[in-house]
């Protein structure tokens, strides 16, 4: 049990802080995502990130296994569950919550030999978006990118979707498509080309594109459109179209 936890009051200026970030979908303005649960604070500390704060209700805090970091290097507060509530994404929430510092990528870090990327057309649902992201890293991807529009990487439920693979798979924003020297495919529904036909092998990127709208046909213009045959069902669900993508892609690859 943690000996030095400070009492939080709802108007505390850090939870207001709090607030704003998950609000807007946003860091804080000293560079923290706000992560929620106990598996995605423990898994911030596997990630060997920097957790600067630690809130939660008193029985939250009695309830953690706290890692041995967390008495050293962490800021610890308590707030009561009526105040909590309004910090949380979720309908259940489980009483904690961390403000932890993500790892600052550029576009070069996204591009190890032989890349993989996955691109981010306009997907808002911030569930999806996180969905994608933790199966690229599952299954190899090199690195990921949030096209303008996109759900925010540093929402609490993007990052929560993302189960941690934030915490580790190289990612960034961009305004635009960024000018990438290998071939781009991009999902489409139909009149493409399998994606058991495409040569994953070689560096490529792989633009997901928005649940109802799917990629931009500016996107489009310049990428090779794959599709995923299937039977009787027209479309899939983003994250589940970039799962089965990326599988056949790993597949590939792990061939002699």
């Amino acid at each position: 049990m943690f000996v030095n936890v400070t009492p939080l009051g709802a108007r505390n200026p850090l939870c207001t802080t709090i607030r704003k970030a998950i609000q807007k979908g946003i860091r804080t303005e000293d560079g923290f995502a706000v992560v929620e649960g106990f598996h995605l604070v423990d898994e911030a500390y596997r990630s060997n990130l920097l957790v600067d704060t630690v809130i939660g209700t008193d029985s939250a805090l009695q309830n953690w296994q706290a890692p041995r970091e967390a008495y050293t290097a962490t800021r610890v507060f308590s707030v009561d569950s009526v105040t909590f509530s309004t910090f949380s994404t979720t309908e259940t929430p489980q009483g904690i919550l961390a403000l932890v510092r993500l790892p600052e990528w550029e576009m070069e870090d996204l591009l190890s030999f032989p890349a993989l990327v996955v691109i981010l057309d306009g997907l808002q649902d911030p569930g999806n978006a996180g969905a994608v992201v933790r199966a690229a890293e599952a299954f190899g991807a090199t690195g990921v990118v949030f096209l303008k529009g996109s759900a925010s990487p540093y929402h609490p439920k993007t990052l929560r979707a993302a189960a941690g693979s934030l915490f580790r798979i190289p990612f960034v924003p961009a305004p635009g498509l960024p000018d990438f020297e290998f071939p781009l495919y991009a999902t489409a529904k139909a009149d493409a080309e399998p994606i058991d036909a495409v040569g994953w092998r070689q560096p490529c990127g792989i633009v997901i594109g928005s649940e109802g709208h799917g990629v931009r046909p500016e996107i489009l213009a310049v990428t090779r459109p794959v599709t995923i045959p299937t039977r009787t069902v027209e479309s899939l669900n983003a994250a589940v179209a970039a799962g089965i993508v990326l599988y056949e892609a790993r597949r590939q690859r792990n061939r002699p």
